[in-house]
């Protein structure tokens, strides 16, 4: 019997940079939330993004954001990880160096993120899209903080850079992963909304064959392999269809949604 769902959001429940969910999503989550299930927000934005876009389900929700680096149930953070200094050096020296074509840099904490960038329009897509706590700095190496994820972002797509370069480079020392057509994410070697998922249900007293998960893109491939059942939606990369037990319909198609009605039903 499933007793926790935990959906990915950006190209799982929506088109990827959305800044909200579906009137009708809001009302599925909600009636399962009444119905007992502990419905779970597994992404790689950070709290407040996620947070603020599930608000009008009104019910206390269940988070795994920054890829598994920050947990929390309702409001409560339950779990966090910060990165190593010399790796966060080490990949803003080389993300830094990407500047020139055209890419920018998202440094999160547990409470917010801090961009250098003076460019306006990312800003705003961070601050007003996404609605991250944003805060603005000459330099990210220069705050007084804990690091628990690094994102670099490029419109358009980053794949060829994250894929030949970045996560290759990386992927010893840290956990580097695409996490979307546009970005590239760093957090802490044993990072992974997998792991996440499994210090969640062992917090709720939920054992692996009573979770159910669905995702896209290669940070949610942990995702798949933690739970008892698995969803890859129609749009997802190869790599996560390969890892998932089924594949349901698009996001486009709202598949994540069909599947979870039939919960509701039986």
């Amino acid at each position: 019997m499933i007793k926790l769902i935990a959906t990915d959001v950006d190209g799982t429940l929506v088109e990827e940079s959305s800044p909200d969910i579906t009137p009708a999503q809001i009302e599925l989550f909600r009636e399962l939330s009444d119905a007992g299930y502990r419905v779970t927000v597994a992404s790689g934005r950070q709290y407040k993004s996620v947070s603020t876009m599930f608000a009008p389900v009104g019910r206390e929700l269940c988070y795994i954001v920054e890829n598994g680096a920050h947990i929390l149930i309702g409001d409560k953070t339950i779990h966090h990880v910060r990165m190593k200094r010399e790796y966060v050096e080490g990949i803003m020296a080389d993300l830094r160096a990407l500047y020139p074509e055209g890419c920018h840099v998202v440094a999160s904490t547990t409470v917010g993120c801090f961009l250098e960038t003076k460019d306006e329009a990312f800003i705003s897509r961070i601050r007003d899209r996404y609605r991250n706590h944003v805060l603005l700095t000459d330099d990210i190496l220069g705050e007084d903080v804990e690091y628990v994820k690094l994102a670099v972002f490029r419109e358009g797509s980053i794949r060829q850079i994250g894929e030949q370069n970045l996560i290759p480079k990386w992927k010893d020392k840290v956990k580097a992963t695409m996490a979307g057509e546009e970005w590239v994410d760093f957090m802490d070697a044993t990072v992974d909304k997998g792991r996440g998922l499994k210090i969640l249900a062992e917090k709720l007293g939920i054992g692996t064959a009573e979770v159910m998960a669905f995702g896209d893109n290669e940070n949610d491939i942990g995702l798949m392999q933690a739970a008892g059942e698995s969803y890859a939606v129609g749009n997802a990369v190869d790599k996560v269809k390969a890892a998932a037990g089924h594949v349901c319909g698009p996001y486009w198609e709202d598949g994540v949604s069909q599947v979870l009605r039939t919960l509701l039903q039986s």
